[in-house]
């Protein structure tokens, strides 16, 4: 399973899995303890594959950002999310290093981290850019 099914809910922790739409919104499924969630239309809702992180020349799509984490750490997790504020910048400056850090905070890279953690629990590891994937916003 790839980024363009995997859903963040604003106001939602974790993130969720997109299994079908409905006449009124989605239904999606927690990948966090797996319960089923009606999501209406009014909710903000984002896709990962449409999100992307400052740099300073750039904005670098998210399924980039995964892909350099999965590298650094083979396949396997990251550091904590829980981590305090400068580990978890001096990590992603390892990652990321042309990260704007004016732009970036350390909440985004709170979320960042737990997200590809949770993706990577859950055994979706293809951050690969489809190829009919347009950046087109619905």
């Amino acid at each position: 399973m790839s980024l363009e099914k995997i859903l963040s809910i604003s106001g939602k922790p974790g993130l969720y899995q997109l299994k079908a739409q409905t006449r009124t919104g989605l239904l999606a499924e927690s990948l966090v303890d797996g319960k089923k969630i009606s999501i209406s239309t009014r909710q903000n809702v984002s896709l990962l594959s449409e999100i992307a992180i400052y740099t300073l020349t750039e904005e670098v799509p998210l399924r980039e950002v995964f892909s350099k984490i999965a590298e650094k750490e083979n396949g396997g997790e990251a550091i904590s999310h829980k981590s305090s504020k400068d580990e978890l910048e001096e990590y992603f400056f390892n990652v990321l290093p042309d990260y704007d850090e004016d732009r970036v905070y350390a909440s985004d890279i709170k979320k960042v981290v737990q997200w590809y953690n949770l993706l990577t629990k859950n055994g979706i590891n293809d951050f690969t850019e489809e190829s009919d994937d347009e950046d087109s916003e619905e």
